[in-house]
């Protein structure tokens, strides 16, 4: 997709103001470029699995959004006006920078994975588990390897991350031949089709992302699965996304659907407000507009397009905030005694998840650490 890139530069002072009158114009989602250098607690927050570049820091921040290549001019000017109108006025309050604004046509975003093809090689996870992109060789393959081959990494999830690892590692542990596994939260799609691999006889991949969607179906096509083994769609397990709640009015409702009290959401208006949320959030990560996929919202009674079963494991490499409230949700998608395998959670939110765990009934099995992360299994009660 090639876009218009309309960018006000401002200051980091007014740049949430600036995001809030955009969105108010009907844009929501934009994107908001400082220098403000993070914190120590919000490096270890973070849940990426390349290198960040600190940069040092400045006044100066960049607030911008995203249009269709053939917007006309006349509109452009239109909110070229309307935004510095509202910076003039805000100047009588808070610093606004230089109001500049700029309109770029961005490049072709398909050059990004080609971009991206030459830091990602080929990796060893362990004694037997290859990643490896499919525009490269691997000569160490042995016979007993089991190779995920990777064609898209166009959503998070390269394999390298503790996170991954702890996961696998309790996979290993867990997964039994022929058994089911719902991914959620599946990223690229290696875990999913990892479980094909480690002897799962059917696998659901569920992400929030409609990209790591399309990422994951192009994966498990590179790796000559077909659907009746893996399949992938795109959904929110939580009502209005507590992630993507911004209001304590959005929160409150996100947070009906993990106390399942569905019934809370049953008006229109504070159902109204759960899906804004959800399609806040989607907007946010500048995919929801240009891609196929669509997000449903399972817990708003969104239909899912893969369907509803129950299953022998549910893995979730997530974030603890987000696991918390799934504890609420995945015991009705797993069998009696299925195993729910946790990961992205830091040292410091263990034990919260263990207590949410507990108080949706589900058995604490086993925590395993690597570096600040740590995985937690819990499995389902018979009762």
């Amino acid at each position: 997709m090639i876009w218009k890139k309309f960018t006000i530069e401002t200051s980091v002072e007014a740049e949430e103001l600036v995001a809030e009158f955009l969105e108010e114009l009907g844009f929501p989602g934009a994107e908001i470029t400082d220098r403000v250098p993070l914190t120590e607690e919000e490096m270890k927050q973070m849940y990426v699995d390349v290198p960040l570049i600190q940069e040092g820091e400045t006044e100066t921040a960049e607030v911008s959004i995203y249009l269709d290549a053939d917007q006309d001019e006349a509109a452009i000017e239109k909110l070229k006006a309307e935004v510095l109108e509202e910076l003039e006025r805000m100047e009588a309050y808070v610093t606004v920078g230089s109001k500049q604004i700029t309109v770029t046509e961005t490049e072709d975003d398909s050059t990004w994975q080609e971009n991206w093809k030459q830091y990602y090689q080929p990796f060893r996870l362990g004694e037997d588990i290859v990643i490896c992109p499919t525009w490269t060789e691997y000569e160490d393959i042995r016979p007993e390897d089991k190779v995920v081959r990777i064609s898209s990494v166009m959503a998070f999830g390269t394999g390298t991350h503790e996170t991954t690892k702890l996961c696998i590692g309790q996979l290993r542990k867990h997964l039994k031949e022929g058994q089911s596994v719902f991914d959620v939260g599946c990223g690229s799609g290696i875990l999913a089709i990892l479980s094909v691999l480690l002897g799962a006889g059917y696998v659901h991949g569920l992400d929030i992302d409609p990209q790591a969607v399309l990422s994951s179906r192009e994966n498990a096509e590179a790796n000559g699965l077909s659907e009746d083994r893996i399949a992938f769609s795109c959904g929110n397990l939580l009502a209005g996304n507590v992630i993507g709640a911004a209001t304590e009015e959005e929160k409150e409702v996100a947070g009906c659907a993990a106390k399942g009290a569905e019934q809370n959401v049953a008006n229109g208006s504070k159902q109204s407000a759960a899906k804004e949320a959800a399609d806040r959030a989607s907007i946010a990560s500048g995919i929801a507009a240009v891609n196929p996929v669509q997000l449903v919202d399972l817990a708003l009674g969104e239909a899912d397009t893969v369907p509803a079963r129950t299953y022998d494991i549910v893995v979730a490499n997530i974030l603890a905030d987000v696991i918390i409230p799934l504890s609420a949700v995945i015991p009705q998608y797993l069998v009696p005694e299925g195993i729910f395998i946790t990961s992205g959670i830091t040292a410091d939110r263990a034990e919260d998840v263990r207590t949410a765990m507990r108080e949706n009934g589900l058995t604490v099995l086993d925590t395993v650490q690597m570096g600040e992360w740590v995985s937690i299994v819990a499995k389902m009660s018979t009762k």
